[in-house]
């Protein structure tokens, strides 16, 4: 595995790359063009600078998450080809510069949804956390003011406020789209790009929905291992994978994760490792990586991810807030610094005594 970081461009992100570069084991980041538009062609210049900037700080490009898909795509409309175009576009400028793998998304209207950015546990720490509850009692139109008052001052990826100020006009547009449709969609759009992908070994890897149920009634289709298996099979493509992240795909409590990471073997391109801590099966908040500070074993989650061969980029996930840090929430630098030399430590672990 490479351990890497998540890393949002020194124009967005309180964290500057040389610190990232002095966490023990960790050789890239992953990064996007965070001023980017869903649906627009990247500019060659900027993935070269971008690469280029990254480079000067002894790491390097790992993978890039996200190119964002536009709803055209996700809906069908009939103008989704030419979206899909200029996504294959990007791709090819990526794949020409030694990016080969792109984690994407194919939720509706919202990406990952938490209820609160800053909640307090115990030891004093503040963290993401979801409570269905509170989901069931805001109307949609309400939760970008919401996530927005919690955020520091920062804009949180996939909550950019020019796209979400329309989102009872997405909603519109999404009634119509049920599970089965945009299984149909994303079939569509990973049949145009897979030919790009292999032309420039690209691995796609798609992230699941966070939580992994419908909010607000939206259908969300990347949540267990009967879909993921299903999306496997419908575009079988090597290149066609996914990120497993253990935070997404563990908010339901009845997917179990090393079996997942087990039964896909070879298709998992990213992986994103990370704990929760469960109230009850409607509410949680994310925890340390330690295994005993939440309810996942890390060690069996990281052990399986060695027994299927897993050679690709890894990264902590969201972490706390702690020491003071003010920064975007769940991406501060200290506890996904802690989080990488875990998840480090337990790989060393893992992998001596299986010599």
């Amino acid at each position: 595995m490479k351990m890497t970081l998540r890393w949002f461009g020194s124009k967005h992100d309180s964290v500057t790359l040389d610190q990232i570069r002095q966490i023990p084991g960790v050789t890239g980041v992953i990064t996007t063009l965070y001023d980017t538009v869903p649906g627009e062609a990247w500019e060659e210049q900027e993935i070269i600078d971008m690469i280029n900037e990254v480079n000067a700080h002894g790491l390097e490009v790992s993978g890039i998450e996200s190119v964002n898909i536009h709803d055209s795509i996700k809906i069908g409309s009939k103008d989704r080809d030419q979206y899909i175009d200029n996504y294959i576009t990007t791709l090819e400028r990526l794949g020409k510069h030694g990016i080969h793998m792109v984690c994407y998304n194919f939720m509706p209207v919202f990406d990952w949804t938490r209820t609160e950015l800053a909640r307090k546990r115990a030891d004093g720490s503040t963290v993401l956390a979801y409570n269905q509850a509170a989901v069931d009692a805001i109307k949609p139109e309400e939760m970008f003011a919401s996530i927005n008052s919690d955020s520091n001052g920062f804009i949180m990826p996939g909550w950019e406020p020019e796209r979400l100020a329309k989102v009872k006009e997405l909603f519109e547009l999404y009634q119509n789209v049920d599970e089965e449709k945009l299984f149909d969609n994303l079939k569509y759009f990973l049949e145009r790009i897979m030919p790009t992908c292999d032309k420039y070994d690209i691995n796609m890897a798609i992230h699941p929905d966070d939580p992994a149920w419908s909010v607000f009634g939206l259908p969300r289709i990347i949540i267990n291992k009967q879909n993921i298996l299903r999306m496997m099979k419908m575009v079988d493509n090597p290149h066609n994978g996914v990120t497993f992240c253990s935070g997404s795909y563990g908010t339901n409590r009845e997917n179990d994760l090393p079996d997942m990471i087990r039964s896909l073997k070879g298709r998992i391109h990213f992986a994103h490792v990370r704990n929760l801590k469960f109230n009850s099966d409607s509410d949680f908040e994310e925890a340390a990586h330690l295994s005993s500070d939440g309810t996942f074993d890390m060690y069996e989650i990281m052990k399986a991810l060695y027994d299927i061969g897993f050679e690709g980029p890894i990264r902590p996930d969201h972490g706390r807030m702690i020491w003071g840090e003010v920064a975007m929430p769940g991406y501060g630098l200290y506890d996904r610094a802690l989080g990488a030399t875990y998840l480090n430590g337990l790989w060393e672990a893992i992998v001596k005594s299986n010599r």
